[in-house]
């Protein structure tokens, strides 16, 4: 698929923008500052409802706007459709498909799809356990957009048992009353936990073979890349809420909704104390980890600089090998985004990644400098400019 037109109202830096796209690829190219990254992001939030740079919908919208106003042309296959997107800080957000009546934000998912390359992307290797879950939950709704209610469903129910945790605890007693009400949101947090895991691990497995055939891509084949997940279902649950204990990673594979549903409640029923005693959620899928592994050691803290660049790009890459695999019709596969990625590259990584992406139906690219830019992905040149583009006349 590709977007033929974006228009953005009261977005970040632009009070409004225009501009038209066409397949293949195109290259924004202006000084740091000057907007680049705002018009690749607005295309993404479109596809995935959030930001890869903030985590909340506030900075999005322009200082003088009450509100952003994203509008874009999506062309897949002979089938053109029009979205709509409405963003309101503080309120729920909007959209419409085709100029209909408004419908839920979420009711656009699917609709768009895209993968990200960013210089954030570290993060999924170098960084905390939090990353990497958003990127595992962010690629089942890329897969299966109806688990965007899935990890909405639990992330409410998250949010209640740990403010009756937090009442518990300050009350300074457990009491009958807290023990019914608690078994309550037992229930219900472990019907939507085991909702949430198994999505996560059915994508997870299939992501692992097109993770590994990424890294290898992306690198000379040395090592091999895989992704284990660590759940609290497994094993002692120490204070932190971290794991300890050996674990089986596939045991949890085998296993239905209802009866990692058991699990969850016996997990909960065990770390019960803890759990009164902190006033917070111990065991979910809030607290599971993602592991990298990199040949033999896990990526963070053993892997080059080199290496875990190649690991988070291969995880980006990989989600982009299972996208277009699940949906194979022409016209289907998602639009890949490389946003300042190049400048972070050295020269083989660059060539090795643009000549994978460039045959992608659109690959839209941000860089400072053109000549970051590998010849293999040479395309339309888009000029940003403060508060516009420049586009060159044919």
């Amino acid at each position: 698929m590709y977007v033929d037109h974006l228009s953005l109202t009261g977005y970040r830096s632009y009070p409004q923008l225009d501009v038209r796209l066409e397949p293949g690829v195109t290259v924004f190219v202006g000084p740091n500052g000057t907007g680049k990254t705002n018009i690749v992001e607005a295309i993404g939030y479109l596809a995935g409802l959030s930001s890869h740079r903030v985590s909340s919908d506030a900075p999005l919208v322009n200082f003088d706007a009450a509100q952003a106003l994203i509008r874009a042309r999506l062309v897949r296959g002979s089938q053109a459709t029009g979205v709509e997107l409405e963003i309101n800080p503080g309120r729920s957000n909007r959209a419409r498909i085709n100029r209909a009546n408004p419908v839920r934000a979420r009711d656009i998912l699917g609709l768009c799809k895209t993968v990200l390359f960013a210089p954030e992307d570290l993060a999924l290797v170098k960084g905390d356990p939090g990353s990497r879950r958003r990127f595992l939950d962010e690629l089942i709704v890329s897969l299966v957009p109806r688990h965007a209610a899935t990890r909405s469903d639990y992330e409410r129910v998250l949010k209640q048992r740990n403010a009756l945790l937090k009442s518990a605890r300050a009350a300074g007693r457990f009491t009958s009353a807290h023990e019914a009400t608690l078994e309550v949101w037992d229930q219900h947090m472990a019907v939507a936990g085991a909702q949430l895991v198994a999505a996560r691990l059915e994508a997870l497995q299939r992501l692992q073979p097109h993770l590994s055939d990424a890294y290898r891509d992306l690198t000379d084949g040395s090592k091999t890349a895989r992704a284990v997940y660590r759940s609290t279902l497994q094993g002692s649950v120490n204070d932190d809420g971290a794991v300890e204990g050996e674990q089986d990673p596939d045991e949890l594979y085998g296993l239905d909704v209802p009866a990692l549903t058991e699990r969850f409640l016996a997990a909960f029923t065990a770390n019960r104390r803890r759990e009164l005693d902190r006033g917070i959620s111990l065991v979910g899928p809030h607290r599971d980890e993602l592991e990298l592994i990199l040949g033999q050691a896990p990526a963070k803290g053993y892997a080059s600089h080199g290496e875990t660049w190649s690991f988070a790009l291969a995880l980006r890459l990989g989600s982009y090998y299972l996208l277009t695999s699940d949906d194979p019709t022409p016209g289907a596969g998602p639009i890949l985004i490389l946003d300042d990625v190049f400048a972070e590259l050295d020269v083989q990584r660059r060539r090795r990644l643009a000549g994978i992406v460039a045959g992608a139906e659109q690959v839209l690219v941000t860089a400072a400098v053109g000549d970051d830019i590998p010849e293999a992905l040479a395309g339309r040149i888009i000029t940003v400019v403060p508060g516009g583009i420049s586009v060159p006349v044919a």
